[in-house]
């Protein structure tokens, strides 16, 4: 509902003591467009209040007020004002207000109140939401912070959103009427710390000491009362300490920025709540800031500030020599001064001081950590997106000084040579550091957007996400169920790219699994590398599971055929050298393992053979067999952490020249380069074969096989393990068959390398009777 005031009142919000004030920075074209704004928005205004009962011309002038404060240019400043006012205040259907603003005003203005007003808009749908769970409130706080930051793609927006939320608790407090909860509880969780982050000291603690009076009056009170002096007060103490250290220092030759500050009443409580400190313990109470050129003038100025003022005991550190865990670097030390009141003095290089401002260290980062300190870094682009802008906030007003020394040097006609060709100097400095800005702006792009689940979660998702990335972000089997969704409460395609600041809600299934379709990058239904592999995985798991069955079906075939139903396969995949019967399930599935070996299982030896013979028995894999241990010891080129697997079909082992072939759902098959199975699968597939090196094979031994070709006689098969037994090798496979008096022998072995190969291959050629021997 829309009140009315007096007329007075609208008249005394725009007067022209106020036009005067805010008007200080302003070209003459920025004065005349403040003016134009005034007298089109001032009766459209008039007698009217907003939802919080302020009238809206006094929210518009203070807007404006805050904002000339911060040297904004004419195009901000008018912009504020006009988005301090409704839409519904104008009278007009949306698409005339729009068109109304761009014809008076022009688009940029324009943009810049819509972008205000979406701030505004999702501040109420996160207040609307009702209390988050206390586990995840932090978390959401940050969240909305970034989604607020990532929503204003120019940096004034957020500066119009900071000065209305300040003008709006400035009323609250100039009128003493009650501020509702949620207001200072966003404010003091979200906007005081945006401001802070962004640099903004001013609006930072004035946003934290107003919101803290209306969520604590009581605890407020109590502080105020126990400082010493009000604040006007104190600060004037610290600027007589200031003056005192900037004297000093120039009588020694130390050229040195000295800046002073009262702590203000909300950083007191905040302070003594994390350390768990009294009042009275309290040190740094005031505090003031020592920049210098170098370290040495660092440890100088220290050494002045203890001579004039007695140091307190054991409140020293000296984070110059031992550094935060963050890179932090600066000299702490607190003193008394005459009067008995302890003061806390920092002193570092302006380097430093960059580092901590700009850097991983910045100022928020150790002071919203809370008992933390300074262990917590500075982190992505949300990090470097905070810095540029509270650069280019800097920048702004140096430029801003800059000129007004121009205009000064012009305006005085005895001005020296060297002044102006320093003047020239900065502006050219301050002109590179401009364009340095606008380059970290436009190359660092935003890499991550900031969307609401309907009950005003926010969630940080990468660039380009849709709505089937965003459930898969809530839970793998809301991803596996999603059907459909709705964004802003519209219904959507699900390969709709999405955008910071909208409500997403999805449309699930109540059982099911993803499309195949959502994997076609072509598509676009995924751009999440972490959706995409839960896709996959689902898919993956689907086609093991039908290899399963494939394979158990033809086993439980095979052992019918067999007469050998009643068989455990679970111990029958044990002997067969698997780790369990569906691995011997999918090797018969996938034509890995022939159902010929699980008759040859059931084979029982000739008794009628050679007892001699009977002492080659194979035996089991040794502990540091590859084929036991699963480690092949082969490195994928460029690829780190990928499984791979010997081919059985022709058994490589160092120094084989190898090559690796990309299997479906088992990783990296490893072959010799000469195998003819490899030759056939590359010719086939040739983009899935990839490029594989020996890595560090250590102690580890690896299957080979070796056939042996021989007249038949009593004794050879014990004199070839007796060769073996010789060479110490282990002997995992027998099989030997005679035909015409000649024996056909294959032997599976274990090698560590291809010089017990050699030595193997010459002991058996020895052996008389044997013909041949040479690895298959």
């Amino acid at each position: 509902m829309i009140h009315m005031i007096s007329d007075t009142h609208n008249n005394k919000a725009f007067d022209d003591e106020w036009l005067e004030s805010v008007c200080v920075d302003l070209e003459p074209e920025g004065r005349q467009l403040l003016e134009k704004v005034v007298s089109w928005a001032r009766p459209i205004m008039a007698g009217k209040i907003l939802s919080t009962e302020e009238p809206s011309v006094f929210h518009a002038a203070g807007v404006v007020k805050v904002l000339s404060l911060l040297q904004m240019d004419a195009t901000t400043i008018v912009s504020g004002l006009i988005a301090a006012m409704p839409i519904a205040l104008s009278g007009l259907p949306e698409a005339d207000y729009k068109n109304e603003i761009i014809n008076q005003f022009g688009l940029e203005v324009f943009n810049l109140v819509q972008g205000s007003r979406a701030l505004v808009k999702i501040g109420e749908v996160a207040r609307n939401a009702g209390p988050a769970d206390s586990s995840s409130d932090a978390t959401q706080q940050e969240m909305l912070r970034k989604m607020l930051l990532a929503m204003a793609t120019d940096l004034r927006i957020v500066l119009i959103r900071l000065a209305s939320r300040l003008q709006t608790l400035r009323w609250f407090a100039e009128t003493k009427k009650p501020c509702p909860a949620s207001i200072s509880i966003e404010t003091r969780d979200v906007y005081a710390p945006l401001a802070n982050r962004l640099g903004i000291w001013q609006i930072k603690w004035e946003m934290e000491d107003l919101s803290f009076r209306f969520l604590e009056p009581e605890v407020y009170k109590d502080i105020a009362k126990k400082l010493e002096s009000k604040r006007v007060e104190r600060e004037s103490h610290v600027a007589a300490i200031v003056n005192s250290i900037q004297t000093s220092l120039q009588e020694m030759g130390i050229k040195a920025d000295v800046a002073g500050r009262a702590k203000h009443i909300y950083s007191i409580y905040n302070k003594m709540r994390n350390k768990n400190l009294d009042f009275d313990q309290l040190y740094d109470l005031q505090a003031l800031r020592i920049i210098v050129d170098t370290e040495r003038d660092c440890y100088t100025a220290l050494s002045l500030v203890h001579a004039k003022w007695t140091p307190v005991m054991n409140e020293y550190d000296d984070y110059i020599a031992r550094p935060k865990p963050n890179g932090y670097r600066s000299l702490h030390t607190v003193v008394r001064g005459d009067d008995g009141r302890a003061f806390e003095v920092q002193i570092r290089t302006w380097q430093m001081h960059q580092f901590a401002e700009y850097g991983m260290a910045a100022h928020w980062r150790y002071k919203e950590a809370g008992a933390k300190g300074g262990e917590v870094s500075a982190s992505s682009l949300y990090d470097r997106q905070v810095s540029w802008m509270r650069q280019l906030l800097s920048w702004r007003k140096e430029v801003g000084i800059t000129e007004k020394e121009e205009k000064k040097a012009n305006d005085d006609n005895n001005t020296s040579v060297a002044s102006q060709v320093n003047l020239e100097r900065k502006k050219a400095e301050l002109k590179k550091t401009g364009e340095k800005l606008e380059q970290m702006k436009a190359g660092g792009g935003q890499e991550r957007i900031y969307v609401l689940t309907p009950q005003a979660r926010v969630i940080e998702l990468s660039e380009g996400s849709t709505p089937v990335d965003f459930a898969y972000h809530l839970h793998t089997d809301l991803g596996h169920r999603c059907r459909g969704a709705r964004v802003d409460g519209q219904l959507v395609a699900l390969n709709t790219k999405l955008q910071t600041g909208q409500t997403v809600e999805i449309i699930a299934a109540k059982s099911g699994g993803p499309s195949r379709d959502w994997l076609n990058a072509q598509l676009g239904y995924l751009a999440s590398p972490r959706a995409r592999a839960k896709v996959r995985l689902w898919f993956n798991a689907i086609e093991l599971q039908k290899r399963i069955t494939a394979g158990q079906e033809q086993v439980e075939k095979e052992l019918q055929r067999l007469g050998k139903t009643a068989v455990n396969q679970e111990q029958l995949a044990g002997k067969l050298g698997f780790a369990s019967a569906e691995d011997l399930y999918v090797a018969v599935a996938k034509d890995e393992f022939g159902l010929r070996g699980i008759a040859a299982a059931f084979v029982e030896p000739d008794g009628s053979a050679d007892t001699d013979e009977k002492a080659m028995v194979a035996r089991q894999s040794g502990a540091l067999s590859a084929a036991k241990t699963g480690k092949s010891g082969v490195l994928v080129v460029g690829v780190d952490s990928l499984m791979t697997q010997l081919a059985r079909c022709c058994h490589p082992a160092p120094p084989d020249d190898i090559a690796g072939f990309v299997t479906r759902g088992r990783g990296v098959s490893i072959h010799r380069q000469d195998c003819k199975s490899f030759a056939v699968l590359a010719h086939k597939s040739p983009e899935r074969v990839i490029d594989v090196a020996w890595g560090n094979t250590a102690d580890t031994v690896y299957p080979v096989n070796i056939a042996v070709h021989a007249h038949d006689r009593n004794s050879l098969l014990r004199d070839i393990s007796e060769a073996f037994s010789r060479l110490k090798l282990n002997v995992t496979g027998v099989n030997t068959q005679s035909r015409q008096s000649l024996a056909h022998m294959n032997f599976t072995i274990e090698i560590k390398n291809g010089e017990q190969l050699s030595k193997a291959l010459q002991a058996l050629s020895d052996i008389p009777g044997v013909i041949s021997a040479e690895r298959c």
